[in-house]
């Protein structure tokens, strides 16, 4: 019997992939952590709903941490993990390339780039 394997590029996807995941962690990646509602405004467009099942994806597969503070009002901070950590530098290099392919195409970044925030 044959084992299946599993390709890194899929496994790296199901980490990373979707619209908002990469984002995140970029913004996460200044050190500093942050509260759902500056995640939220940072991102724009994102739901709420989406913005906390993304959120609880990154905390499930060991790539941000989320502390809690019970206080009043009560809040949460989210950080990376080292887990985390350790994707910032590739992350910041797929930003370089992105923004050489944009400039190619005469296209400006609507952020200030990955690079700058990993």
């Amino acid at each position: 019997m044959e084992t299946e394997m599993e390709c890194p590029l899929r496994y790296l996807q199901s980490l990373l992939g979707g619209k908002w995941k990469m984002p995140i962690v970029c913004m996460l990646a200044g050190g500093v952590p942050l509260r759902n509602a500056t995640i939220k405004r940072r991102l724009g467009q994102i739901t709420s709903t989406m913005l906390s099942q993304t959120l609880r994806e990154l905390e499930a597969d060991g790539i941000i941490s989320r502390k809690q503070f019970n206080e009043v009002p009560p809040h949460v901070e989210y950080s990376l993990t080292e887990r985390g950590k350790s994707v910032v530098p590739i992350l910041a290099e797929l930003g370089t390339w992105a923004m050489d392919q944009m400039a190619e195409q005469q296209k400006t970044p609507a952020c200030g780039g990955c690079t700058t925030k990993c």
